[in-house]
């Protein structure tokens, strides 16, 4: 079973997405489709009708965190509802107004709350604001985080592992000597993989991602490491299901078994 922990399936469009389903269902790619605001989750629930190997989850991406700072209440549903949450974070790179930044954090420290209440794993972006994002993780005292696509000062990716986080590795693994020596250095159990399908590789090479993607990291990360493509394979596989509790073992395998 391959996995994609984090993927954004609603924003594939017309037949576009009837072929990544479709690569989905026969590759058996397990993809959590990460939301970045109300409209973008409702899509990936209905996309997951579709397709039994589709996790739908929740989040406010930190570029969408200003329409919702003084919404925080209208979040608590749906961050029940979700299994996970994910897309949320923090951004200083792309996002310089100070006021947007304020209100990232609002929000950010929101979902975290309601991460540590409801014991949720949190998916994370932290582009140019590591130092924050890993004092609020802290501070919150959240154990089960995901850090997607990291770019930051590798000193601090060694603080992420220490305090046993797990990372993503994504297909820039196949251009970026910053993330193979991440690839390398990671230890087994704190590894998975990701696309961001399909701005990701779009961002990259004005071409769309796909999840058929996922196999070509995984290959890259299993010649990096010096291993075997299917061991690799299974180790993410079952690092997915060691940061799982039971109960969301079970949504998950049932969710495969039946589909929706």
């Amino acid at each position: 079973m391959f996995l994609d922990i984090h993927t954004h399936l609603d924003l594939y469009e017309g037949k576009m997405m009837d072929l990544a389903l479709g690569e989905i269902e026969r590759n058996r790619i397990f993809s959590v489709s990460n939301s970045m605001d109300f409209i973008s989750y409702r899509k990936n629930c209905d996309l997951a009708k579709k397709c039994k190997y589709t996790l739908p989850i929740f989040g406010i991406h930190p570029w969408n965190a200003h329409l919702y700072a003084d919404k925080l209440d209208s979040l608590e549903e749906y961050i029940e509802e979700s299994l996970m949450i994910g897309e949320i974070g923090l951004d200083y790179h792309f996002v310089k107004d100070t006021h947007q930044q304020i209100a990232q954090r609002r929000v950010f420290e929101f979902f975290l709350n309601e991460a540590k209440r409801l014991n949720k794993i949190v998916i994370l972006h932290t582009k140019g604001a590591e130092d924050d994002v890993l004092r609020m993780l802290r501070h919150y005292n959240i154990e089960r985080a995901i850090i997607h696509w990291y770019s930051g000062p590798i000193e601090k990716f060694f603080d992420y592992l220490r305090e046993g986080y797990v990372f993503t590795i994504g297909f820039m693994v196949l251009y970026s000597d910053f993330i193979r020596v991440m690839a390398r250095k990671l230890p087994v159990n704190q590894l998975l993989t990701e696309t961001d399908n399909p701005g990701g590789l779009q961002w990259y090479s004005d071409r769309a991602g796909m999840p058929i993607l996922v196999k070509d990291i995984v290959g890259e990360i299993a010649r990096i490491r010096n291993e075997n493509k299917e061991e690799i394979e299974n180790n993410i596989w079952d690092n997915f299901m060691q940061i799982l509790t039971y109960d969301e073992r079970n949504v998950i395998m049932s969710c495969m078994k039946n589909p929706r």
